[in-house]
C-alpha cells in the first residue's frame, strides 16, 4: 500500500510539470485589457491590422498570449504556426498559412534576423496572414537590423504589463476557489517568494498542491507546500 501511495504522491509531483495549455480565457489580463480585446478582435476578423508586435519582461504573458492565438486559429481549423526563435531561426511557411507567431526575436543571430526580415515581406505581400511577435523591448530599442525593426513598427505594438503581486494573489485565489477549495495569503505569498512567478507555473503548483494535500490527507499549509517545492525541484 505504500508503495501505491508512494507512486501516486511521485505522479502528482510531475504533474507540476506537465504542459500548459494557454488560451486567451485562461490569460489574466490586469493591465492589458486592451490587447485582449485587440486579440479577440483578430479572431473575429473585426481587426484590419494584420501586423502585431508585443513586448515586455520575461513571464509577462506575451507567449502565452502568441501560443493562445496559434490554438485559437487551429481550433478553427485554419493553418498556423508558432516559432520560437530561442530555438529555431528558419521560419518555414506556405503561402496558404493564416497566422504565424514568432516569439522571443531578441534571440536571433544575424541569419535569423534575415529570415524574419524575409518572412515579414513575404506575409504582406504574398498572404493575408496574421503575423505576431515578440520581444524584451520595444522596436526602436532592438539590438537589430536597422530595416528589421522599422517593420517591426510599422504595425501595432503593445507592451504587455506584468500583473502585480496583488493582482497575482487574487488570480491564485480565485483559481482555487473555483477547484473548491481555499488557499490562504500565508500560502500566495509564501508561493510568490518561492516559487516560478509566471501565472501559469504557480497554476500548476497550486494545482499538484491540491492534489497533494488531498493524497496525504492534509490541510494546505505552508509547511505542505514547502513540502511540495522541496521534493519536486
Amino acid at each position: 500500500m505504500g508503495s501505491v501511495h508512494a507512486d501516486f504522491n511521485k505522479q502528482l509531483l510531475l504533474d507540476i510539470h506537465a504542459p500548459f495549455v494557454p488560451t486567451l480565457d485562461n490569460f489574466l489580463p490586469g493591465r492589458n485589457v486592451e490587447l485582449l480585446q485587440l486579440l479577440k478582435n483578430v479572431l473575429l476578423q473585426q481587426e484590419k491590422e494584420r501586423f502585431i508586435y508585443l513586448w515586455g519582461n520575461p513571464g509577462c504573458g506575451k507567449s502565452h498570449l502568441l501560443q493562445a492565438m496559434i490554438t485559437e486559429f487551429a481550433a478553427t481549423g485554419q493553418n498556423a504556426v508558432f516559432f520560437s526563435a530561442d530555438k529555431q531561426h528558419d521560419f518555414l511557411t506556405s503561402n496558404d498559412i493564416d497566422c504565424v507567431a514568432i516569439d522571443d526575436i531578441d534571440a536571433l543571430n544575424t541569419s535569423g534576423q534575415a529570415e524574419l526580415f524575409r518572412l515579414y515581406n513575404q506575409l504582406r505581400d504574398e498572404s493575408e496572414a496574421i503575423f505576431l511577435v515578440s520581444g524584451s523591448a520595444a522596436p526602436k530599442y532592438l539590438d537589430m537590423r536597422q530595416d528589421l525593426v522599422t517593420r517591426l513598427g510599422w504595425g501595432l505594438v503593445y507592451q504587455v504589463h506584468d500583473l502585480n503581486e496583488e493582482e497575482k494573489i487574487h488570480a491564485l485565489k480565485k483559481h482555487a476557489t473555483n477547484s473548491g477549495f481555499n488557499l490562504s495569503q500565508d500560502v500566495c505569498l509564501y508561493l510568490l517568494q518561492h516559487g516560478r512567478r509566471d501565472l501559469s507555473s504557480l497554476m500548476m503548483i497550486i494545482d499538484a498542491l491540491d492534489r497533494y494535500s488531498l493524497a496525504n490527507q492534509r490541510h494546505i499549509t505552508v509547511p505542505l507546500l514547502r513540502e511540495l517545492l522541496q521534493v519536486s525541484s
